[in-house]
């Protein structure tokens, strides 16, 4: 595990509406300092927008106790996935997600970067993240929660350590 999350420059979308029309968005670069640098943040990496474990559990997760994790001090909480900002926007919005903000590794560059870039070839997703969690403050990563038996078209996909409840109790011991 790395000690510090990747130094990337993240691909976003904004909301501008002096560009008026029904798609009043502008590209972003959002640097790893703009995220973590004198900030205390939680990310949670998932394989795939709109999959099943993702949408019905993991994020909705985060999602539904995001004023809980923040009252343990943590300044923001973002879902991270290898997928470009307009399907992350899209599912953020088909979940109803109020809180949590959404982070596309497009590229997988941060993802590369943290050693959770696995192949789904067997599924056919191609490169995606390792299911995790992870506590960081200022850039330093604090604490993982990584499912167990990370490799390349692993057969399952495992959800036993990265949800919102283990992270949640992980706060309040501290």
């Amino acid at each position: 595990m790395a000690n510090f999350v990747p130094n990337v420059v993240f691909k976003t979308r904004v909301r501008d509406e002096s560009i008026g029309g029904n798609n009043p968005f502008r590209w972003q670069d959002v640097s790893s300092d703009d995220i973590f640098k004198g900030k205390t943040v939680v990310i949670v990496a998932l394989p795939g927008a709109f999959t099943p474990t993702c949408s019905s559990t993991h994020l909705p997760g985060y999602d539904a106790k995001y004023q809980d994790i923040i009252a343990q001090g943590v300044d923001e909480v973002y879902c991270l996935s290898v997928n470009d900002a307009f399907t992350m926007f899209q599912w953020g919005k088909h979940l109803g997600i109020q809180h949590v903000k959404m982070l596309p590794d497009g590229n997988g560059d941060f993802t590369r970067g943290m050693g959770m870039l696995v192949k789904k070839e067997n599924l056919g997703f191609g490169y995606r993240s390792w299911r995790y969690a992870m506590l960081v403050e200022d850039g330093r990563i604090v604490k993982l929660f990584s499912e167990p038996g990370q490799s390349d078209n692993h057969p399952e996909d495992p959800f036993t350590v990265s949800d919102a409840d283990t992270m949640l109790d992980y706060l309040k011991q501290r």
